[in-house]
């Protein structure tokens, strides 16, 4: 459907397999392959990616068929399939799961500031890099397919049915195979995120209201700690510096079921630690990290404006749309799912990647991830969910993208947030099962 179906994609070279049961009921499979780094160089570096099937423990067989493959990101490993509610969802429909990391992520060749530093140019970082998007994460998942189902005999056999949550569901419009089910992962059709920030500061902006009509307190208290970190220099467990900057991007968590009142949580702790000590505890700093995972996810900093990209640079598109009266505002205003140049300064292992983050951000050369005509043309039935108040995907231009594709069909509501197939899986699931079932009142 996009330039991902014009190179070349030879099934998977598996490398080795490992099976056990777990309680619940589920049969396990983790699977290793080997595929190109670069499809369109098949004889150049080869990467691991590795795969996890889910199979219900009274089936005993190989967990090859009827396949769903749910994908995370962008920057991020799969949950186990144990803790994944989208396991008991499709299994109690009679599907069995691949649970697929993304290259670069988990258990795939995973990107690190050290290893990947270690033998690479700037230049060589940026190259493997510009490797991690939807594209030859699709072609990753097609090699693979072709590995475990090219084989069967009858052509509804070597298909599989794609869920795609949030970056997931990019992925999957790259190139659809039989029927694609996304939730908060529709893709904007744009060339660069510019239009995707304009929109996505609305809703954070949106959001931050939510945030202080609901603890009043935290007003006063957010502009205390705020105070307190321009006056000093805070040092994190992990080495990443706790500036005001980095404070303020845990509105991150805004966009989720839970998140306002997660962070409601870590300034009521942080303005209790400056009452009694004038400082801040450890405690309370291992809190603000375990909100913060871009060290350990670094591609989710490195290539989440990238991900926008078609024939057309970044150029630190969120720093530049911020509105101006952003940081002036009263009160204090929290960031959300946006990159910004001081990540690469203050958080300890993305600072390491500071050379080849500028590289990136000026690349114009990514290619189309899209082909609109074909998009047009679909034949693939579509079921997606789309929420009207997601901090994340800006959902004018998810409308217009369901739009485009022929036969696409929406549930859309906004009483829910982006993660709400984790938190309201069957409710969300529910709704698209009646999409698919054709069912109308």
């Amino acid at each position: 459907m996009s330039s991902s179906s014009r190179i070349p994609v030879p099934g998977a070279e598996p490398i080795k397999e490992e099976s056990y049961r777990v309680v619940g009921g589920l049969k396990i499979i983790d699977r290793w392959f080997k595929v190109p780094l670069d499809y369109s160089h098949p004889e150049g570096e080869l990467i691991r990616i590795f795969a996890r099937s889910a199979v219900p423990n009274k089936n005993n067989d190989d967990g090859e068929a009827g396949g769903k493959l749910p994908i995370c990101g962008p920057g991020f490993e799969c949950a186990h399939p144990k803790s994944h509610p989208l396991t008991d969802f499709f299994i109690g429909k009679g599907f069995q799961m691949l649970y697929i990391d993304q290259r670069g992520t988990g258990l795939s060749t995973p990107v690190d500031a050290d290893t990947l530093t270690k033998y690479r140019t700037v230049k060589g970082q940026a190259d493997y890099l510009k490797m991690m998007r939807a594209d030859n994460i699709v072609r990753d998942c097609e090699a693979i397919r072709k590995q475990l189902l090219g084989r069967k005999e009858k052509e509804e056999e070597r298909k599989w049915t794609v869920h795609g949550q949030s970056f997931g569901g990019f992925c999957a419009f790259s190139k659809l195979i039989y029927i694609v089910f996304t939730t908060g992962g529709m893709p904007p059709l744009v060339n660069n995120p510019d239009q995707v920030y304009e929109r996505t500061y609305q809703k954070l902006a949106e959001r931050n209201q939510v945030y202080y009509k609901k603890y009043p307190q935290d007003i006063q208290a957010v502009q205390q700690i705020i105070a307190y970190l321009d006056r000093n220099n805070v040092t994190l467990p992990s080495g990443g510096k706790l500036t005001k900057e980095r404070f303020l991007d845990l509105g991150l968590a805004f966009g989720g079921h839970g998140g306002i009142d997660n962070i409601h949580r870590i300034v009521q702790h942080a303005a209790n630690d400056l009452e009694l000590y004038d400082s801040l505890t450890l405690k309370l700093k291992q809190s603000i990290e375990s909100q913060q995972s871009f060290d350990g996810n670094p591609i989710y900093a490195l290539l989440h404006e990238a991900c926008y990209c078609q024939g057309e640079a970044s150029d630190w598109s969120a720093s530049r749309t911020l509105p101006q009266s952003w940081t002036t505002s009263t009160p204090v205003l929290f960031t959300g799912e946006m990159i910004y140049p001081h990540m690469f300064s203050n958080y300890h292992e993305l600072s390491k990647f500071r050379p080849v983050a500028e590289v990136l951000a000026k690349e114009k050369e990514w290619p189309p991830l899209y082909d609109v005509d074909q998009l047009k043309k679909n034949e693939v039935p579509v079921y997606t969910a789309n929420f009207i108040d997601d901090m994340y995907v800006a959902w004018d231009l998810s409308m217009e993208t369901v739009r485009t594709i022929k036969g696409a069909r929406s549930y859309d509501t906004n009483v829910l947030h982006h993660n709400a197939v984790r938190v309201r899986t069957d409710g969300v699931m529910g709704e698209l099962w009646r999409l698919r079932n054709g069912e109308v009142d």
